[in-house]
């Protein structure tokens, strides 16, 4: 187990419209107002297409993670997720998951990170930003060689 106390900083809601990419717009949003590190507690919207992890195949080894995706269209969205600086790279690097019900197949869902989406009609996110009293971002995210390179959460006082 790994801990940090944190502080809410400023607090946002992001409304982006229809056709915007979601990675793009949220990413623009935090470049321009100095975010480097938060928390999406939730957020609703429709995608009219998105790519998450999943795969039809059957899994060669359950324990290592899937980098396959699927491309799913026309679904309305739940998610939520973290906003760390990826400090190696020097960028901002969401950790995003959805659940999503498809439109035209009875709202058949599914759950998963999300890798991208195109917004349809409007995607609202509510973004608070974390601080610390120390300069630097709070959470911060880089891959875990032990962990088949998995980018885990760290924290700005130590990983």
């Amino acid at each position: 187990m790994r801990f940090a106390q944190v502080h809410p900083g400023r607090q946002f809601v992001l409304a982006l419209d229809h056709g915007e990419d979601f990675f793009d717009g949220l990413t623009e949003f935090c470049a321009a107002h100095d975010i480097r590190s938060g928390i999406i507690p939730t957020f609703v919207g429709g995608f009219s297409s998105a790519r998450l992890v999943g795969t039809c195949e059957p899994l060669t080894n359950p324990e290592e993670p899937l980098w396959d995706d699927i491309t799913i269209e026309t679904l309305e969205a739940l998610g939520g997720g973290t906003l760390a600086w990826d400090q190696e790279n020097g960028r901002l690097a969401p950790h995003i998951h959805v659940a999503a019900g498809i439109k035209g197949a009875s709202a058949d869902g599914r759950v998963s990170h999300l890798l991208g989406a195109t917004v349809q009609f409007i995607s609202e996110i509510p973004i608070i930003e974390l601080v610390n009293e120390a300069s630097g971002p709070v959470l911060t995210r880089r891959p875990d060689s032990s962990l088949f390179n998995v980018p885990l959460l760290g924290f700005s006082s130590g990983f």
